[in-house]
């Protein structure tokens, strides 16, 4: 459901670090340019660790509007973004509805946007939704509660050849048709119903020879249960046909992502798209020392593209 902006003004919480600690925050703020009086797009807010950063290194920045799909997160995050509260207008709603906010703003364009498609901390280790395979808990994935469709009905109703094929496709998981053919056969006995225990029958059904020494043998299925509840790669290519629309001129989107399949559709969608310009060839990755402070981000690649001049049509 989409509300109007959240405000934090009244709040007595005086915390101003984010618990989340932001992927690749400098090189954030070098590639997206910064410039005085300018509105910003955080698309993803989560615990507000990019925004965050943002106003701090550049205070005389007039407005970042604020996106997240997890109400939850968006409550955890008002005791951290209180001295910034003026600044900060902040949306309950996916990041694909970026023009319905900008018209409740007022306002047509921005002078940049970021897009972290990282899954935060909170998910995986507060949220008890069934992100992690090393909890057990409900299996639900769902990053907004009210998403009609979650991983427990994914798992125990879909066909086995829809469920491979989500397995294979989202996952990249060679093992998939060897764990749909299981799980379906585990729940005609009774239903699967946590995320220890589909973690636990993944583990037995992949031969220990196979086994990564680096990822659990669950992780590329808990992915692609994940990427199917909450439809992200569709939800990417839909925001990213319209951002460019509402980019000024020179302005950057600056998009991080964390597997192939996000970074492969960032990267078509940028070098087909005519009104953006490339930043970044090659994607850009975390520094041994960051990698070092926060393991999460080992994956992630940032792409940078900027809006080209010829097209400043008003829309």
């Amino acid at each position: 459901m989409i509300t109007t902006a959240v405000s934090y003004q009244n709040s007595a919480l005086q915390h101003t670090n984010s618990p989340h600690e932001p992927v690749m925050p400098g090189e954030i703020l070098d590639y997206l340019k910064p410039v005085r009086d300018g509105i910003y797009v955080d698309a993803t807010f989560g615990m507000g660790g990019h925004t965050l950063a943002l106003l701090k290194a550049y205070p005389d920045i007039r407005r970042v509007i604020a996106i997240d799909w997890d109400e939850s997160s968006i409550l955890r995050a008002k005791e951290f973004i209180h001295p910034f509260s003026e600044k900060i207008h902040l949306y309950n709603g996916n990041f694909t509805e970026l023009p319905v906010f900008l018209e409740q703003e007022g306002i047509n364009k921005v002078d940049g946007i970021i897009l972290d498609l990282g899954i935060s901390s909170y998910h995986f280790e507060e949220s008890g939704r069934g992100f992690s395979f090393k909890r057990d808990e409900p299996l639900d994935m769902r990053i907004n509660s009210s998403g009609r469709n979650n991983a427990y009905d994914i798992v125990n109703f879909l066909n086995e050849d829809k469920l491979e094929e989500i397995i294979r496709l989202y996952g990249e998981e060679s093992w998939s048709k060897k764990i749909a053919k299981v799980i379906v056969e585990k729940r005609r006995e009774h239903k699967i119903q946590t995320s220890k225990e589909l973690a636990d029958l993944i583990f037995k059904i992949i031969p220990r020879k196979f086994h990564s020494q680096h990822i659990h043998p669950a992780t590329k299925t808990f992915q692609a249960l994940r990427i199917a509840v909450n439809s992200e790669l569709d939800n990417i290519n839909h925001a990213l046909a319209i951002y460019p629309d509402y980019l000024n001129d020179n302005a950057r989107i600056c998009v991080i992502s964390f597997h192939s399949l996000e970074d492969r559709i960032v990267k078509d969608r940028f070098r087909s798209d005519d009104r953006l310009k490339i930043i970044t060839k090659k994607p850009l990755t975390p520094s041994q020392e960051e990698i070092q402070i926060n393991p999460r981000a080992r994956s992630a690649k940032l792409r940078v593209a900027e809006k080209k001049e010829e097209y400043l049509n008003v829309l």
